[in-house]
């Protein structure tokens, strides 16, 4: 990737140059590359124009959009989970399906997608219910929230090459006292299940 596709990219995206006339405290891309990428992200490097003129590089890890599905078996019966190993934080993860949109894909066909690929189940309907940025401090990631009915076990999974995971389901009761209590420490679930019981 150039400089100038990385540029593009950010103002694409929303993010980067004061001087289109955003807030003053926007800062402002001069230039932008990518020094390190790497399977599923990279680290991009932006040099950057502060709003008292102050000119430094900011470091970010880019990773492309994804889906988090918080699927309901028939008569919301229970929720499927899946469970995989995690290697930065050492332990098996339990965790809501989740996974990368495919360039020019549509966000609902990545959510169906994912969520079999994962799974093995297919839903009769899948709706947007939520975006969040999780850790906009150091990365741009951006995750859409679906919420799927009707899942139904239809087929075996279709796992990346890195994936290891085991499918299981937990009452939607069960799942929303274990992020309470701490006992699901994954961010993205964690979210998911609260803005569910909000909405």
């Amino acid at each position: 990737m150039t400089d100038d596709d990385a540029d593009a990219d950010n103002e694409a995206d929303g993010y980067g140059n004061a001087s289109d006339g955003a807030d003053p405290l926007a800062w402002e891309t001069t230039s932008s590359g990518v020094p390190y990428t790497c399977p599923g992200f990279e680290i991009r490097r932006d040099e950057v124009r502060l709003p008292d003129g102050t000119e430094t590089d900011y470091d970010y890890l880019h990773d492309d959009p994804a889906v988090v599905v918080l699927g309901f078996t028939p008569d919301d019966e229970a929720v499927v989970l899946v469970e995989e190993w995690r290697h930065a934080v050492g332990r098996v993860n339990r965790a809501l399906p989740a996974g990368s949109v495919e360039p020019g894909e549509d966000l609902a066909a990545a959510a169906r997608r994912e969520f079999g690929e994962e799974t093995g189940y297919e839903p009769d309907s899948i709706e947007q219910y939520a975006t969040y940025e999780p850790a906009n401090g150091i990365s741009d990631a951006v995750h859409h929230y679906f919420v799927a009915r009707g899942c139904t076990p239809t087929g075996s999974q279709s796992l990346d090459d890195d994936e290891s995971i085991r499918v299981d389901t937990q009452s939607y009761d069960d799942l929303v006292a274990a992020v309470r209590d701490d006992e699901i420490r994954d961010g993205r679930t964690a979210l998911g299940v609260l803005q569910h019981e909000l909405a």
